[in-house]
C-alpha cells in the first residue's frame, strides 16, 4: 500500500486505465495463404535481422545453408546447392512472399522438398517427440524473414 501513499491520484487513475496490448502470435493452423504468399506478419512485432541471420545459419534450427547458398555468409562453410542461392533473393520475391515461402514452402511451389517451417500437424512420418510442433517459433520466421530482406543485391 506504500505505492499508493507515494503516487498521486492522477497517476493512479493512468496506471488503472492503461491496458498494455501484446500480439498474440498466429497459429501455424490459422495463417492464411493467397498464391502462396503470407500477407500478415505472424507476431506483429517486426523481425530482427541479426538474429534471423544467426538462425539461418544454425545447423540444428534454420539450416538453410544445408540447401542454399547464401555470398553475405562466405564465413560459413558447406553451404547447399539443392536450393536457389540466396543472394539477391529479396530483388526475387517480396516480403509476403518469403514470408509464405518459409511458413510452408509447398504453398508456393508444387513438389518442393524445403521443409515448412511453420507448421504443426499433416505430416506423413512424424516422430513422436514432434507431433504438435514447428521447426522454427513466428517470431523465428519473422526474424529470417527480415534478414532474408537485406539480402537484395546479386
Amino acid at each position: 500500500m506504500r505505492i499508493f501513499k507515494y503516487l498521486g491520484c492522477g497517476a493512479l487513475a493512468v496506471i488503472f486505465n492503461t491496458s498494455v496490448i501484446f500480439a498474440a502470435d498466429t497459429a501455424p493452423r490459422d495463417v492464411v495463404f493467397q498464391d502462396g504468399a503470407v500477407l500478415a506478419s505472424l507476431t506483429g512485432v517486426p523481425g530482427d535481422a541479426a538474429n534471423g541471420r544467426k538462425i539461418f545459419m544454425n545447423r540444428k534450427l534454420g539450416n538453410c545453408l544445408a540447401c542454399h547458398a547464401n555470398l553475405e555468409m562466405s564465413e560459413q562453410s558447406f553451404h547447399g546447392e539443392v536450393g536457389p542461392g540466396l543472394d539477391g533473393v529479396a530483388g526475387r520475391w517480396n516480403e509476403v512472399e518469403l514470408r509464405g515461402i518459409l511458413v510452408n514452402s509447398k504453398e508456393m511451389f508444387e513438389g518442393t522438398i524445403m521443409p515448412a517451417f511453420y507448421k504443426s500437424a499433416g505430416y506423413d512420418r512424424n516422430l513422436k517427440k514432434f507431433e504438435g510442433k514447428t521447426i522454427m517459433s513466428a517470431q523465428q520466421v519473422e526474424d529470417v524473414l527480415s534478414y532474408l530482406l537485406t539480402l537484395n543485391e546479386e
